[in-house]
């Protein structure tokens, strides 16, 4: 098998390299090492991380992103058309607006987190990553992560709707929809759906970024992240 069949192989090749003892230094493996590959891999999570906590902790990082931006509690958003046709529009606009402003607040308090995840990552996690798919940066994170940043996330979440007057707006609404028996079950609160809702956004811009990494190495400016990815 030559250089170029072995190379245009897919990503993946680099669960192979992450699983061996060591790597002949003769032939394509040469190229990088173990340690190389396992750098690499915690390269493009750190950057993923910085680059989705600089975006999204940026004025507008959710509201201008329709694909992290945090609409309406699943009760409110059932509700909003009958809202709406009772003069509610405005103040379900000014809902959505602040959320996002609060989960923008919150975000830049999560990557010393995401830092000490990546740095705490065993070659296991390396592996279930790599061979994973689209979801596994996403799953990893969450799990490492999901639980200490929510309770960091949920003081800045109400401290800044509160001070918008935006939990009394919020119960306002919820009492009116309930009343017209547009509610099933016990409500989540704004606070909890704009912490939820936020970390879900942060996993998926890393996981984005990642990709993008993966695809477009060179365009890193890093030494490390071309001379692995760009084998790949």
């Amino acid at each position: 098998m030559n250089r170029r069949t072995v190379l245009s192989s897919s990503w993946r090749t680099l669960a192979g390299l992450l699983v061996v003892e060591a790597l002949p230094s003769t032939g394509w493996a040469a190229a990088f090492s173990q340690a190389d590959a396992s750098s690499a891999l915690r390269a493009a999570l750190e950057r993923g991380a910085r680059v989705a906590v600089q975006q999204l902790g940026a004025k507008d990082g959710f509201l201008s992103n329709d694909k992290v931006r945090i609409g309406l509690p699943e009760v409110l958003e059932k509700a909003a058309p009958i809202l709406r046709t009772v003069g509610r529009g405005a103040q379900l606009d000014e809902l959505v607006t602040l959320m996002n402003h609060a989960a923008e607040s919150a975000v830049s308090l999560a990557q010393p987190l995401l830092l000490q995840a990546i740095k705490s990552m065993t070659l296991q996690d390396a592996q279930h990553i790599v061979q994973g798919g689209d979801n596994a940066v996403t799953d990893y994170f969450a799990g490492k992560t999901r639980a200490p940043l929510g309770q960091k996330f949920q003081p800045v979440v109400g401290k800044a709707l509160d001070k918008l007057s935006i939990t009394t707006q919020y119960n306002d609404l919820t009492a009116k929809a309930s009343k017209l028996g547009l509610i099933q079950g016990q409500a989540v609160t704004v606070q909890d759906h704009v912490t939820q809702r936020a970390l879900d956004g942060l996993y998926f811009v890393i996981g984005e970024e990642e990709r993008r990494i993966r695809k477009d190495p060179v365009g890193t400016g890093s030494a490390l992240l071309k001379k692995v990815f760009g084998a790949l």
